[in-house]
């Protein structure tokens, strides 16, 4: 509890701190969510961490080696993909590539810079100053994992539907899919866990994106025999659960 009171006094020096444990950790998971990048003592990250470090405890870590192929060096994976240690986590990224900014969000992007730290923001920012633009849809970006159990993230900006799915769509949401493996191949790593990118706020329709999902992996894989890469298709729904496990019942 005092390192709560730490952390959100650092974060915000005027706020007054609930009493309850829980109000506590929903006010700093806001904080964090919010935070514009600055300068922070050195102290703060080490507090950060251990409770960071602390909360993943209690969730529990998931290992690849505790997963099944589905198929040969694939994955599927129902869970918290903040709690899946592998090579690299792929986030669904918005355009501005610094994660979610609203307060207890439950989008994947909140998550995974919640639980990351403050640190993947600012490596976030330090990538989007240099590049001067926002992130193009479709191309990839890897960062550090910091407090994740995941080495690094790979953050990814996929089609936002409005209307109905054009053929650009499809592309676009290909391209992040093949962008994402590039990037881990170009790294040496050897596994990889992909949340359903575009779905959900993004609205690409699930089952559409599952094919596209399955077929830019397969390919991939095929065409890289030798990359000896692992890829965990994380879903978090039993909606896509299902929908995964019917297109490999069919390949």
């Amino acid at each position: 509890m005092e390192k709560l009171d730490y952390l959100i006094k650092t974060l915000n020096s005027e706020i007054e701190i609930p009493d309850g444990e829980q109000e506590k950790k929903d006010l700093f998971r806001s904080l964090m969510n919010t935070w514009k990048v600055s300068e922070l003592p050195s102290e703060f990250y080490g507090v950060q961490d251990e409770y960071l470090q602390e909360i993943l405890s209690a969730k529990g870590i998931t290992r690849l080696e505790d997963l099944t192929e589905i198929d040969k060096n694939i994955y599927l994976w129902q869970g918290d993909i903040t709690t899946l240690e592998v090579d690299a986590i792929v986030n669904a990224a918005n355009k501005a590539l610094l994660g979610c900014l609203i307060p207890l969000h439950r989008c994947i992007d909140n998550a995974i810079h919640t639980q990351a730290g403050l640190q993947l923001r600012k490596e976030c920012d330090e990538i989007m100053k240099k590049q001067g633009s926002f992130e193009k849809t479709g191309q990839a970006k890897i960062t550090a994992g910091y407090n994740l159990p995941a080495k690094h993230v790979i953050h990814t900006v996929g089609p936002i539907i409005y209307r109905v799915v054009e053929d650009d769509d499809k592309e676009l949401l290909a391209s992040s899919y093949r962008n994402c493996l590039k990037l881990a191949l170009d790294n040496n790593l050897k596994s990889i866990a992909f949340c359903c990118l575009s779905t959900g706020e993004f609205r690409f329709p699930n089952n559409l994106a599952a094919e596209i999902a399955v077929a830019e992996v397969k390919k991939f894989l095929s065409e890289n025999p030798n990359a000896d890469l692992k890829v965990v298709f994380n879903v978090f729904k039993d909606l896509d659960r299902k929908l995964y496990e019917d297109i490999f019942s069919r390949k």
